[in-house]
């Protein structure tokens, strides 16, 4: 997801005129400079003479994701907190709401692994990086043995390991306790609360800052990534990543499907009316790749368009989709199990559980966060042995597959408030 509109125009204007250009076509620019400095290295047939600068042509690239991985715990942790504190959620609608966005995101999980299963893009070309290690340690299927990992040996041990299930059963924890002292003070006309919700926000807002700061850096890592591949290999790797397009395309699609019969049978609002009516906000959402910038045309097409009440458009686009992010995990699902189909090393079923497992927590905590999958990668790869240096590669198709899984992901909110509006609509006098 891009970066929400947070600053200023005149700290926009203030910036050099590189930065100004937006990051899609920066990456575009990128691309179109790497092919052609690849091609002049030899494009598979490189000069012995050039080796050294063709390998650190990748540099730029591997401390790109090492601040990534460095960045995405904290960014997760303080984005729960920073949720939990903030957000106004009522206590039975509450409940419903998380059950749809839980089931939601689990059955894109599912349909992204069943389709990469199916489809196998791995196995179409052959994605070439050289990783430090290609080796996935099996694992079997140990639902007791998950349960017990969830509990960390410390607090800031998951921070250090990068344990994603572990960081969400604290940060929901604390979270959930923060909350409930919160209600308390207010009940009791208290504010001392306040600061502790004033930390959080600015740690929150310190992390978006430094994560923008190493996004700004992405199109030099594309740039170095794809020069180095295309002087190596020429395009035979290319050819797997346009597989990989194919079959997320084709799972978002199918995960577009069920929410429609989802809508079709749980609310009053037909599939033509939803799609017709939610069109503005689903162009915005592919337009500006941020679900965060559609929020409010998504509330207004919600009700003006599709007619559905103002507590169920506000709980679905707005306190929803701080927690929806069911096109990212679905992405990050398919991404893990593609890369281990190009390393030869399938994840098994105890594996792909928990890439799920792990999926689904890294999307709770990163809805609405500025190019959350890229982010949150990382802790996906991680948790099953992946090499992270993959995921350099698959930055170069990323910001068009970013688009889609947005509108996706607007598409998600949306129908979390259809099924909330329930299968009457709303009277003359609520209108």
């Amino acid at each position: 997801m891009s970066e929400p509109e947070s600053i200023t125009s005149l700290e926009a204007k203030s910036r050099p005129w590189w930065l100004r250009i937006p990051l899609t076509l920066q990456i575009v620019i990128a691309l179109v400079l790497a092919v052609s400095l690849g091609i002049a290295l030899g494009a598979g047939n490189p000069s012995p003479d050039n080796a050294t600068f063709i390998t650190n042509l990748a540099i730029p690239a591997e401390l790109v994701l090492k601040a990534l991985r460095a960045l995405a715990t904290p960014l997760i942790l303080v984005a729960v907190l920073h949720t939990f504190m903030t957000t106004n959620i009522p206590g039975t609608a509450g409940r419903r709401l998380a059950v749809l966005l839980l089931t939601n995101t689990t059955a894109a999980i599912l349909i992204g692994l069943v389709v990469a299963n199916v489809l196998h893009p791995g196995s179409w070309g052959n994605l070439a990086v050289t990783p430090t290690a290609t080796d996935i340690p099996a694992q079997s299927l140990d639902p007791w043995g998950l349960f017990k990992d969830a509990v960390p040996d410390a607090i800031l041990k998951p921070l250090v390991d990068n344990n994603v299930i572990q960081l969400i059963v604290i940060a929901l924890s604390f979270g959930i306790v923060l909350r409930a002292l919160k209600s308390e003070q207010i009940a009791q006309g208290k504010t001392a609360y306040q600061p502790i919700e004033d930390v959080i926000g600015i740690l929150f807002e310190a992390v978006i800052r430094i994560l923008n700061w190493v996004i700004a850096l992405v199109p030099l890592a594309v740039f170095g990534i794809v020069a180095k591949t295309v002087a190596e290999k020429g395009f035979a790797p290319f050819q797997s990543l346009a597989a990989f397009i194919v079959a997320v395309l084709v799972a978002l699609a199918l995960q577009a499907c069920y929410y429609l019969t989802r809508v079709k049978i749980g609310s009053w609002v037909s599939p033509l009316r939803f799609l017709t009516g939610g069109s503005d906000a689903f162009i915005t959402a592919f337009s500006t790749s941020s679900s965060t910038v559609t929020m409010p045309i998504t509330f207004e097409v919600l009700q003006t368009k599709i007619g559905l009440r103002e507590s169920s458009a506000s709980l679905g686009a707005l306190v929803g989709a701080n927690f929806n992010n069911d096109g990212t995990a679905l992405y990050e699902a398919m991404s893990a199990l593609y890369i281990s189909q190009v390393l030869g090393q399938h994840l098994s079923l105890g594996q792909q559980l928990i890439v799920i497992l792990t999926s689904i927590f890294a999307s709770v905590g990163a809805a609405g966060i500025p190019n959350a999958g890229l982010v949150t990668m990382t802790l996906v790869f991680t948790s099953v042995g992946l090499p992270t240096q993959y995921i350099a590669l698959l930055v170069t198709v990323d910001w068009f597959l970013d688009r889609c899984r947005t509108a996706l992901n607007v598409m998600g909110d949306m129908t979390v408030s259809a099924l909330l509006d329930g299968k009457k609509p709303r009277t003359l006098d609520e209108a």
